[in-house]
């Protein structure tokens, strides 16, 4: 786990592990039920609140700063000559940490579509980083099988901490590599580069001997043992697999992993025991709206899950007082003793009256209201939370703490869902690959009237 003394461990644990590490998803033995957990229901929700209306044009302005800071984030923490985005960095001071995440980069390649659009860049200087960025991950970039690592030198691409091979990280990247494809549809370099680091990946390989997806493999051990078999982030890593022609991983795969209902404060949605960031990420490319397979709608049911997450800290209130409808928001974040997984319902995590901005941001299309309040109030009333790239990773108002870090995919999952409730702009141009329809088509979407 990174700590401030010590920055670059041999091995940095993923949010995955250390879900494992603290219970495992499944384990109801994690739960303190008269606290925080109502039921684990087996009947369909009930009738979806309804997401806010329209943004204000001092919403929109706010969120237009929020983009312009986070995209400064990514243009700033990438190597020029390999596009890699460090991890995370200090945004007191000069960063020279060299761990780059892929999963950042595939933020950070979508992030350079929106800035694009946005005018935060000239159009050429976008397409040359894009293209340094894909030729880098065609050419150079270490991978197996078309899989990535997790972690890399952001100057060289190796290897480091003697990370994974992830299948959810590299779904990010793909995701980011897919939306430069169709925003830089005219430039036939980057839509070909895009074409040939998708139909690199071996979907086939990683579903050889189960529809359960591992979630990664290393040189020295192998698959690791750990499955995709509950609902969470892991959406995107099924669906683009199921989109693929030349690796394609089974139909069946899609129905393979299980769909737990939960219930707290009366609402009922499907859900894991993990942060509320599972119910965002693969959210923020796919367009679940108007959608829905055999057993959900999916954006509806992150609504819903977004909502019992603010009752839950509402509830929470009562033993920290920092909580209250203007501030909320628990996902897995830095902390005054390290790096913490936490959340809920269900409660997971030491819990401390820690804020985590990027929960509610991630949420901005499924409670574009109650979310904003919370926003504005953070930067209004938390000027420290506030920085060159947005919000810090965390804070805690009750003991006077504040990050000295920004982390690339929570700046990332903020950014992307930010525009999505503004323009739609990220859905729109992710979802004309036909990967995505086919993938979507495969695993049984239809659309319907919610």
């Amino acid at each position: 786990m990174r700590t401030k003394e010590n920055k670059f461990p041999e091995k940095r644990l993923s949010r995955r592990e250390l879900l494992f590490q603290i219970g495992g998803l499944g384990l109801l033995g994690i739960l303190d039920s008269d606290q925080v957990f109502a039921s684990i229901a087996e009947t369909q929700a009930p009738q979806v609140p309804q997401a806010a209306a329209g943004l204000s044009p001092e919403d929109d302005d706010f969120l237009q700063e929020m983009e312009k800071r986070s995209f400064q984030y990514f243009w700033e923490q990438a190597s020029p000559q390999t596009g890699l985005i460090r991890d995370r960095c200090n945004v007191s001071k000069d960063d020279n940490s060299i761990v780059a995440s892929i999963a950042a980069t595939g933020f950070g390649l979508t992030a350079l579509c929106i800035g694009e659009q946005r005018e935060f860049i000239a159009s050429s200087d976008a397409r040359d980083r894009v293209l340094a960025t894909l030729r880098f991950l065609w050419k150079k970039m270490p991978t197996h099988r078309g899989f990535f690592y997790h972690f890399a030198d952001i100057n060289t691409g190796e290897r480091v901490w003697d990370s994974e091979v992830s299948s959810v990280d590299t779904a990010i990247l793909l995701c980011g590599v897919l939306t430069c494809r169709r925003h830089f549809e005219e430039h036939s370099e980057i839509s070909l580069l895009a074409y040939q680091i998708f139909n690199r990946v071996d979907w086939s390989w990683l579903s050889e001997d189960t529809s359960l997806l591992p979630h990664g493999w290393t040189p020295e051990f192998g698959f690791l043992p750990y499955r995709w078999d509950y609902y969470s982030e892991m959406m995107m890593i099924y669906l683009l697999g199921l989109g693929s022609l030349p690796h394609p991983l089974p139909a069946e795969a899609w129905n393979a992993w299980k769909r737990l209902r939960f219930e707290y404060d009366g609402i009922r949605y499907i859900g894991s025991f993990a942060p509320l960031f599972v119910h965002q990420y693969s959210q923020a490319w796919f367009d679940f709206r108007g959608k829905r397979d055999q057993y959900a709608d999916y954006f509806e049911n992150s609504i819903l899950a977004t909502d019992a997450h603010r009752h839950f800290c509402l509830e929470l209130g009562k033993q920290f007082p920092d909580y209250s409808d203007d501030l909320w928001g628990i996902s897995a974040s830095d902390s005054q003793k390290g790096y913490v997984i936490w959340g809920g319902p269900p409660m997971i995590g030491p819990i401390d009256g820690t804020i985590v901005p990027s929960a509610s941001a991630g949420s901005l299309p499924f409670m574009t209201q109650p979310v904003m309040r919370v926003l504005r109030n953070i930067k209004d009333r938390y000027g420290r939370a506030w920085s060159r790239y947005g919000f810090v990773n965390a804070f805690n108002p009750l003991k006077n703490w504040y990050d000295s870090d920004t982390i690339g995919i929570d700046a990332g999952i903020s950014m992307l869902m930010a525009e999505n409730v503004r323009t739609g702009f990220v859905w729109k141009t992710f979802m004309k690959n036909q990967e995505a329809t086919r993938g979507m088509d495969r695993a049984g979407f239809k659309k319907y009237q919610p």
